[in-house]
């Protein structure tokens, strides 16, 4: 089965909540007016595309009517597509260059991160990079072990300490590890805190003080996963992280079990973070870089 095919499967509830709507509401199409209008910024903000963006899209979507005078179902949902693809943009490239790309991923507990650095991980292999994995979650040893079982199916390296260590001095090891293999690929995993902003703040600026010092000429990216499944919720802890951390990209995880798919346009559009992986399965092989041509055509067919 291709991705696409995986993605339109993994769309599905998303999918039913936001075009089986849209093509019941056109099957007893009388006319192209704003009662039409109403009924679908109901159906977009309960796909979770959120308030903002849906009033944006539907400002363009007004526009483009009125442009092209726009009577027919079938023109109102290819102008709908062409302005949600605009809205969501391209989820843009991990920053490959000479020497090491250094990925640092963020995110709370429980949203999937673990699974995601493996299914990157064996991505990025198949696209024959040499990838090494920094365990710097050190604060479970859960995290640690879960962590040790993904990166052995993607056939990776990992580098890790014990549980309590200083997640530096582990991302120090996996940099001299990473030098010694040619690697192509650091990963690094670090603790899900939150809720404590200065305490994440503090264990990233070290660990950034390493990266800098021992690789400073490394091409970065950070990585935020975020749960699908919670929402706008999700959205709001974009915000926070965005606080923290320089971030250049969003992981979104679990699409294929939500009906929330839409937060992938409200997270580029209030947020201008791209999604760069996103996952729709629990397989190895369920999780791809973004596409939005992919997606949007996804959630239509």
């Amino acid at each position: 089965m291709s991705f696409f095919d995986k993605l339109k499967k993994g769309l599905q509830k998303t999918k039913n909540a936001i075009i089986k709507p849209f093509s019941s509401l056109f099957g007893s199409l009388r006319g192209v007016d704003e009662d039409l209008l109403e009924e679908l910024e109901e159906i977009l903000v309960c796909a979770d595309v959120g308030a903002v963006t849906t009033d944006e899209i539907l400002t363009q979507l007004r526009a483009e009517i009125k442009a092209n005078k726009i009577k027919d179902s079938d023109d109102v949902k290819n102008a709908l597509k062409s302005i949600m693809k605009d809205i969501v943009g391209e989820g843009g490239e991990i920053n490959f260059g000479e020497g090491i790309t250094v990925i640092l991923v963020i995110g709370v507990n429980g949203v999937g991160k673990t699974t995601s650095i493996g299914k990157i991980s064996a991505s990025l292999k198949r696209q024959h990079k040499k990838v090494v994995v920094a365990a710097a979650d050190t604060f479970r040893a859960a995290a640690i072990d879960q962590l040790a079982i993904w990166t052995d199916r993607a056939g990776v390296e990992l580098i890790k300490h014990t549980e309590g260590s200083d997640p530096a001095a582990v991302v120090f090891d996996a940099i001299s590890a990473a030098k010694k293999r040619n690697a192509d690929v650091l990963i690094i995993d670090t603790a899900g805190r939150l809720h404590n902003k200065k305490n994440l703040m503090n264990e990233l600026a070290k660990i950034d003080r390493v990266i800098s010092r021992e690789l400073p000429n490394s091409n970065r990216e950070t990585l935020l996963v975020l749960d699908s499944t919670t929402g706008q919720n999700a959205v709001n802890q974009a915000k926070e992280f965005k606080n923290a951390a320089d971030i250049t990209g969003i992981v979104l995880t679990k699409l294929d079990g939500t009906a929330k798919g839409g937060i992938v346009f409200s997270i580029k559009n209030e947020l201008d973070i791209p999604v760069k992986f996103i996952g729709v399965g629990e397989g190895i092989d369920d999780m791809e870089k973004f596409d939005a041509n992919d997606f949007v055509n996804a959630l239509f067919e």
